[in-house]
């Protein structure tokens, strides 16, 4: 039990050189999930430094994503999160916690306009090009900066999902084997781990690829264990 609990607080990963540019707007798509968290939670919250202090972790969200905004090319997307750092800036200048979320709930709503039309525009994306190629409204300046430098393929992304492997069979044993709730605790812990480290933007692409699919397993074990964990609250 206890290298179970040891392999489900791993953060370390060894680096790899590969830039897979076609999962820039899964990237982003994470990140603006995070986005949404922290402004909800800046709506959620009783009194003005609480609500900019969240106010500011998405704000900084934003700022920190903005290559891989660019890079997915998604221009619709682009602009709705911009609407959504103008709104949240805002939100941190007014004095009065009724005000910040007046404007909160325009910023949480720009961040969903973005998700939307990332959602619409990937599925545009795979059915005129294949999931392995990259839209056509992605920047060519940003593209020919990246092109030839760093090699893109499959192989990096089959490796990091078979290191993994023990990583969700050992989630799997503290999902069973745990306290719901002491099991939540610690799959969310991982969770969160993985989202702050995806806003990094000197991350390199594995990491980015290894935190993004620690997040989705560690997704599945927090809706299995969601609705025991929250049990007599």
């Amino acid at each position: 039990m206890r290298t179970a609990f040891y392999l489900i607080l791993l953060v370390a990963f060894p680096l790899f050189s590969s830039f897979t540019l076609n999962k820039a707007c899964e990237y982003m798509g994470s990140n603006i999930g995070y986005i949404q968290k922290e402004t909800q939670r800046a709506l959620d919250a009783g009194d003005i430094n609480s609500a900019r202090y969240h106010a500011y972790k998405a704000l900084n969200a934003i700022e920190k994503s903005k290559k891989q905004f660019m890079a997915c090319g998604c221009e619709l997307a682009e602009n709705s999160i911009q609407e959504s750092l103008d709104h949240l800036k805002r939100a941190t200048r007014v004095s009065s916690l009724t005000s910040a979320k007046l404007i909160l709930n325009k910023a949480l709503m720009s961040a969903q306009s973005s998700l939307e039309a990332l959602e619409e525009h990937e599925e545009v994306h795979q059915s005129q090009y294949g999931s392995d190629q990259l839209s056509l409204n992605t920047r060519e300046s940003y593209l020919e900066q990246l092109k030839g430098q760093i090699p893109v393929g499959k192989a990096l992304e089959q490796k990091i999902d078979k290191a993994l492997v023990n990583y969700q069979n050992s989630l799997e044993e503290v999902v069973n084997s745990t306290p719901c709730k002491e099991a939540y605790r610690l799959a969310l812990t991982n969770y969160e781990r993985c989202e702050e480290q995806l806003l990094r933007p000197e991350l390199t692409e594995a990491k980015k690829y290894y935190n993004l699919r620690t997040k989705q397993i560690t997704k599945r074990a927090l809706d299995k264990l969601r609705d025991c964990a929250t049990l007599n609250q």
